[in-house]
């Protein structure tokens, strides 16, 4: 899968624009000048909290397609300043939420109890997307058009402001991260999905049964 398409299908899986895909698509570092540390033991918190929102189930998870190392990747060489600092705390804070729910540190906690912690958050962090959606929408035609000019032309997101106001930002990230690292990994594309490296000819209609795997 190549990277456009890869950044797409998740844009559309997550009904929003994937922070840093500009720098990705392009395959250069954004402008920051700042690169932040991850120690071995980030890299596997990293892979734990990526395996939970992928987990191993006919096909391996998140942590097997190593989607740890390539966020560390991702936001030292995507992300701009601001995103960079929320990812950083949004490790502690995940901890932090942790330790309120469960009494201990998220790799600390079971299977069962990192998932119900995770879907939490996400449906938090969702709903604060969809107020700032709905905030937007409701601005006038001529507005939303200044500032759909500006995200062509300066390739950032003028929503990005308000979206790192809400309290479970990081993991936004997080979850793009994840998806956006297994889907483009060897492991998403020839075993998460169908794959054919060298298709004999163009299949303009393929049947499709619910549940199949989409092709690469």
């Amino acid at each position: 899968m190549k990277r456009r398409e890869a950044v797409q299908y998740i844009s559309l899986l997550l009904g929003t624009t994937i922070i840093g895909s500009h720098y990705f698509l392009e395959g250069c570092k954004s402008k920051t000048g700042v690169s932040m540390t991850f120690t071995p033991d980030d890299v596997a918190y990293l892979d734990e909290i990526a395996d939970t929102i992928l987990p191993a189930t006919k096909t391996p998870g998140a942590k097997a397609a190593k989607v740890g190392q390539f966020m560390t990747v991702m936001v030292n060489d995507c992300y701009e300043a601001p995103d960079q600092k929320i990812f950083h705390q949004g490790m502690d804070q995940l901890n932090q939420a942790a330790q309120n729910r469960f009494g201990k540190t998220f790799l600390e906690g079971s299977s069962q109890e990192r998932h119900d912690l995770l879907v939490e958050i996400d449906t938090a962090a969702s709903a604060f997307q969809k107020k700032v959606r709905g905030y937007f929408e409701a601005l006038p035609e001529e507005q939303k058009s200044a500032l759909a000019m500006k995200k062509n032309f300066d390739a950032s997101d003028p929503m990005a402001p308000k979206m790192r106001e809400n309290p479970n930002y990081y993991f936004i990230l997080m979850k793009q991260l994840t998806l956006l690292g297994y889907f483009t990994s060897e492991i998403g594309c020839t075993q998460a999905r169908r794959y054919v490296e060298t298709p004999g000819r163009f299949d303009g209609c393929v049947p499709y049964a619910n549940g199949d795997k989409a092709w690469t």
